[in-house]
């Protein structure tokens, strides 16, 4: 005998992306206040010594690896990477660092020439010429300003970015009183610049999307097309906007990212957490 479906059974990836949603939205106001405060780079810009690194061969391997710079949304802060930059470390990246840029930014660009400053400060420390960068929604975009028209693209060798508005998200209120928030709408003046030629930009852009990302309004704004970039996108299914710097699936595939860089595409298959 066969049991017909339940009516609700499609609702189930959904309902269950909801709950993962809410609990790790508790989890990271746990941890907002202590991500509030700026982090302290040591002189030479390396993440606290990890015990796993103590191998001499995550050691090796760690030296020849590119920072990582990480660089949170809209009114958050470097907290929502705690997991990540944990993952990271472990799997022998020593040069870790998130910047905080103020919620009361007006202006995406000013915060695109932060990054600027802070990328050039973490190359001066480390001795590094080219850094890696990871940003999630909005972090993702101000990285993607800074690099296509700063001219970024000199030191950012890949960014990586997860849940951001390429296109512009229809969830931004048109009339929100926040300007960076109007910045994210389809037809923004920053979302234009994006959208100009960029000849001869260096940089590898790898683009995490959700099915269930419901902040992302329609989920594909969270794709990268542009003629003129190198870029892949990857779809993640089972998930929602908060859970994208966290899910651990979603981790590995950005450590297979940045370890292949520069090599063919090995992000095609995407990521599944159903």
């Amino acid at each position: 005998m066969r049991i017909p479906p339940l009516p609700f059974a499609p609702l189930l990836p959904l309902l269950r992306a909801t709950v993962l949603e809410l609990a790790v939205l508790f989890g990271h106001l746990m941890l907002y206040p202590a991500g509030m405060r700026p982090e302290q780079l040591s002189p030479t810009g390396a993440a606290h010594p990890d015990p796993d690194l103590e191998e001499p061969a995550l050691l090796a391997t760690a030296q020849d690896r590119p920072p990582v710079v990480l660089l949170h949304g809209f009114v958050d802060n470097r907290s929502v990477f705690v997991l990540l930059r944990r993952s990271l470390a472990r799997h022998g990246w020593r040069h870790l660092t998130s910047l905080n840029y103020s919620p009361l930014t007006c202006d995406l660009r000013t915060a695109a020439e932060l990054l600027a400053r802070h990328i050039e400060d973490i190359c001066a420390r480390t001795g590094h010429t080219r850094v890696d960068v990871v940003g999630h929604s909005l972090g993702g975009l101000i990285a993607r300003y800074y690099t296509q028209r700063l001219g970024g693209d000199t030191r950012v060798r890949t960014l990586v970015t997860l849940g951001t508005p390429h296109e512009g998200t229809r969830i931004a209120p048109p009339m929100s009183a926040h300007p960076l928030v109007r910045q994210m709408r389809p037809g923004s003046s920053v979302i234009a610049e994006l959208a100009l030629p960029a000849p001869g930009c260096r940089t590898r852009f790898v683009s995490f999307w959700s099915d269930l990302d419901q902040i992302m309004v329609p989920v594909e704004t969270a794709r990268i097309h542009h003629p003129d970039l190198v870029s892949e996108n990857v779809q993640v299914s089972g998930i929602g906007h908060l859970a994208l710097p966290v899910h651990p699936a979603v981790a590995a595939k950005i450590r297979q990212v940045l370890q292949t860089s520069g090599a063919a595409d090995t992000t095609a298959a995407g990521v599944s957490v159903a």
